[in-house]
């Protein structure tokens, strides 16, 4: 008898986009499970992505300006060249189920909706649109083969007059079924909408829980809300409940589908922004990017488990880490949402607030997010900054302009090297790549991060951590008006280029008599 023992390599290459997870498949009528515990996972390169941009404005004087971007070298080399589009939704409805005719003309629809907004060909150089009209729509979009990893789009608007005054400023985002929002409001003074928009071809049903400073505040119109297929839904904040609260968590998730949200809030004095989900629960947090210049910071936090949290609350400025006077610790009810004004706590240097267990080995999970204003009066501006996920192997933001980017580097913990990459301009320009040192407990505030040499047009920066400890990230773009100080923050986590992917190696026995 003869044995013939073969040995097979199964490299696994077949990634999902949404996710950001790798679909394992073994040689046929094979298994990865054993392989799966000893093997060292690689890290490919993702072969899809898609991004959802919300419904800009209603204000007639809102200037809308889009930009997508991949970062250069990051697709496998042998990928297909791939696309990048952002296209209009088949509709953004004034509300769910409101009982309007929604009837329109199909071929006509089809049309309009599968014109893209803008189309991303080449990694490196951002391409940009323009939208400035009140019936600009929520925009979807997916990225394949050298495009997708790493691909990012930035929508920035200018609304210089009127209800919803202000720079609203978000990164366009990745579908899911669940986000947190500390920092929303229905108080009287706030107009504060979560947009819903569903990329899919089938309706998804989504719910919108809300929590004050006493707990749930009870609602029945925020259970099952239709979102239809690719379409946006605005739902008013203050109509889910009878209850006017300053602070409020909300809490979005999908029964079906899946969808992206994001909160638009609206100060009818202070101005108004994007408040983009938080990143998930965790027994830490950190919230960077607090401006010099910042007149009030006020912190929102929300313990979603059974427990209460105490945290440690930390400002780590540009020389080291301090304990805000009257702020050292912060006590949060499981279930209810704690608010503390900080005043100016920046004291004139830019800064990161840090969020950590009070008794170490006893961490609670918490979500948190800033509300962060500059300026005084009818002269002031408001933005928010959620707690962020860190940079890990590389973020982008995109939209950059010639003046007005802070770039903000927190290290937490151990000091860090960090490469940033200024890209090649959308109307010209070459790329600049510079490092820098981030010491330990710091935050590192470029007022004037790398600018293309030549530029002509917008341009993204790209973060990416060389050595060290984590490294967490935002980008402020400060666009004045006259006199106020407008402003808008994007943090700046994990782009989720790559994913972690197992080989798998299977020894197959034949045996010949």
């Amino acid at each position: 008898m003869n044995r013939t023992t073969l040995s097979l390599l199964a490299a696994v290459t077949a990634l999902a986009a949404v996710t950001g997870f790798a679909v394992v498949s073994a040689p046929e009528g094979g298994t990865t499970e054993a392989a799966a515990g000893t093997a060292t996972p690689a890290r490919m390169p993702v072969e899809r992505s898609s991004l959802l941009c919300p419904a800009p404005s209603t204000s007639e004087v809102a200037e809308t300006a889009y930009t997508s971007f991949t970062p250069a070298g990051t697709g496998a080399a042998d990928a297909k060249a791939g696309s990048a589009a952002l296209v209009p939704t088949d509709a953004t409805l004034a509300a769910p189920d409101d009982g309007k005719d929604k009837k329109k003309d199909k071929d006509a629809g089809k049309t309009a909706a599968s014109k893209p907004v803008l189309s991303l060909k080449e990694p490196g150089k951002p391409v940009t649109a323009e939208a400035n009209t009140a019936e600009a729509p929520a925009l979807v979009g997916s990225a394949d083969g050298r495009l997708a990893p790493g691909w990012a789009a930035q929508q920035t608007t200018k609304v210089t007059a009127g209800q919803g005054r202000g720079v609203l400023g978000v990164s366009c985002t990745a579908p899911d079924t669940s986000f947190w929002f500390p920092g929303a409001s229905t108080a009287d003074e706030r107009q504060d909408y979560v947009h819903l928009t569903n990329p899919d071809d089938t309706a998804a049903v989504a719910d919108v829980e809300l929590y004050g400073k006493d707990g749930v505040l009870e609602s029945d119109s925020g259970e099952g809300i239709t979102v239809p297929a690719r379409s946006s839904v605005p739902v008013l904040l203050s109509t889910l409940s009878a209850d006017s609260a300053e602070d409020v968590s909300v809490h979005v998730t999908t029964r079906t589908g899946r969808v992206g949200a994001v909160v638009q809030a609206v100060d009818e004095e202070g101005g108004s922004d994007w408040l983009a989900a938080a990143a998930e629960a965790s027994g830490s947090a950190v919230l960077p990017g607090v401006p010099a210049d910042a007149t009030s910071v006020r912190l929102v936090v929300f313990a979603p488990g059974d427990d209460d949290a105490d945290l440690k609350v930390r400002l780590a400025g540009p020389t080291g880490s301090i304990t805000p006077a009257g702020h050292e610790t912060l006590h949060v009810k499981a279930g209810m949402t704690t608010a503390v004004d900080l005043k100016d706590v920046t004291k004139g240097e830019a800064g990161s607030l840090l969020l950590s267990p009070a008794a170490p080995g006893r961490p609670t999970p918490v979500v948190a997010a800033l509300r962060v204003v500059r300026g005084k009066g009818a002269a002031r501006e408001v933005a928010y900054i959620p707690a962020t996920g860190q940079v890990g192997e590389r973020a982008t933001a995109a939209d950059n302009r010639a003046k007005g980017s802070v770039l903000s580097l927190t290290a937490p913990g151990a000091a860090a090297e960090v490469k940033v990459t200024a890209s090649a301009g959308s109307e010209g320009g070459e790329a600049v790549v510079k490092t820098y040192k981030v010491k330990a407990g710091t935050t590192l505030a470029l007022t004037e991060p790398p600018v293309p040499s030549g530029l002509k047009g917008s341009y993204a920066l790209t973060v990416e951590p060389r050595s060290g400890g984590p490294v967490y990230a935002s980008r402020a773009l400060e666009l004045p008006e006259d006199g106020v100080p407008m402003f808008t923050v994007q943090t700046m986590p994990d782009d989720r280029g790559t994913v972690a992917v197992p080989e798998a190696e299977q020894d197959l026995s034949v045996l010949d008599d």
